[in-house]
C-alpha cells in the first residue's frame, strides 16, 4: 500500500512475532489520513493492540518485534525508533486499561504527560486545555486515581496523553469497562479533540458499533489480517459487517471465512 500526500500514518505488509515462535500479526496493512478517525475493529485476539504496540513499538516489553514490512510517520520509517522518540514526534499510545498510577492524584497523573516539556507556560495551558475537554477531571484533580470511576480513569488517560502535545493518538479499547453513557462520552470528546485540536487518531475497539458512528475509516481485522477496509459509512451498511459485528443477522456464520461470496483483497501478499 503506497503512501499519498495526507497520509499521516502507513503500515505496509507488517509480520510481528513474539517470542521468536508465535506469528500474531500476517502481513498487515493500513493508512491513517491526517487529521482523520481510523479505526481497527475486530474480536478479541484478531491483532488490534498488537497493531497498535508495533506503531509505538512498545512491542519489545512483551518480547515481540516486526519482523517483515515497515512502517512510516509522515514517510519517514519509525519501526527501529524508542517510544521516547515517537512520543517527541507527536505519536502517544493510550493502553488497554488505562493504567493510571493509582496512588498519585489525578492532577499528577495528568502532569506525568508532560514529563518531556521543560516551558511551564505551555504545560500550564496543556492542563487547563486538558480540564476544558474533562472537566469532570477538574473536579477530581486532587482525588486519588485509585479512587475515581472507570470513566474518570479513562478521561484521565486520554487527557496524559493529551499533555504530551500529540499530532497522532493510539487508543486502544477506549470502551473497555465503560458504562454505554461514558462510553458515549468519551467518544464525543475524541471527535471534539479530532475536530478542534486537530489531532489524528488510530483507535482499536471491539465495539464496532460506536467506533463506525465517530470514525472516519475502519478497517476490520481477524486472526492478525485485515479482511476488510472502507469507509466507515459504508461498513456500517454493509450486510456482512451487520451480521457479524453489529448484531443485526440472524445466521449461524461465525467469521468472514464462511462467506463463500466474500472475496478477501490479500493485501498481505501484494
Amino acid at each position: 500500500m503506497s503512501t499519498t500526500p495526507n497520509t499521516v500514518l502507513n503500515v505496509n505488509g507488517i509480520e510481528v512475532i513474539y517470542n521468536h515462535v508465535i506469528l500474531v500479526l500476517k502481513g498487515v496493512s493500513l493508512n491513517v489520513p491526517e487529521g482523520k478517525i481510523a479505526a481497527v475493529l475486530g474480536g478479541n485476539g484478531a491483532g488490534k493492540t498488537t497493531t497498535l504496540r508495533a506503531i509505538s513499538n512498545l512491542l519489545k516489553a512483551e518480547r515481540g518485534e516486526v519482523t517483515k514490512g515497515s512502517i512510516e510517520l509522515r514517510g519517514e520509517r519509525i519501526e527501529n525508533l524508542t517510544p521516547a522518540d515517537l512520543v517527541n514526534r507527536g505519536v502517544v499510545q493510550v493502553m488497554e486499561g488505562r493504567h493510571c498510577f493509582a496512588h498519585l492524584t489525578i492532577e499528577e497523573n495528568l502532569m506525568t504527560g508532560s514529563y518531556t516539556r521543560t516551558d511551564k507556560a505551555e504545560i500550564a495551558r496543556n492542563l487547563e486545555k486538558v480540564y476544558n475537554y474533562f472537566p469532570r477531571l477538574k473536579t477530581r484533580r486532587t482525588s486519588q486515581a485509585a479512587y475515581t470511576s472507570g470513566g474518570e480513569q479513562q478521561m484521565c488517560a486520554i487527557g496524559r496523553a493529551l499533555m504530551t502535545n500529540p499530532s497522532v493518538m493510539l487508543l486502544d479499547e477506549p470502551s473497555m469497562g465503560l458504562a454505554p453513557q461514558i462510553v458515549e462520552e468519551v467518544f464525543e470528546i475524541v471527535k471534539d479533540l479530532n475536530t478542534k485540536e486537530k489531532v489524528t487518531f488510530l483507535l482499536a475497539e471491539q465495539n464496532t458499533n460506536m467506533a463506525l458512528r465517530y470514525a472516519d475509516y475502519g478497517y476490520i481485522m481477524e486472526s492478525g489480517r485485515i479482511v476488510m477496509d472502507g469507509a466507515a459509512a459504508d461498513l456500517r451498511n454493509n450486510e456482512d459487517v451487520k451480521e457479524f459485528y453489529l448484531g443485526m443477522g440472524g445466521g449461524e456464520r461465525k467469521s468472514f471465512k464462511d462467506v463463500k461470496s466474500y472475496k478477501r483483497r490479500k493485501r498481505w501478499l501484494a
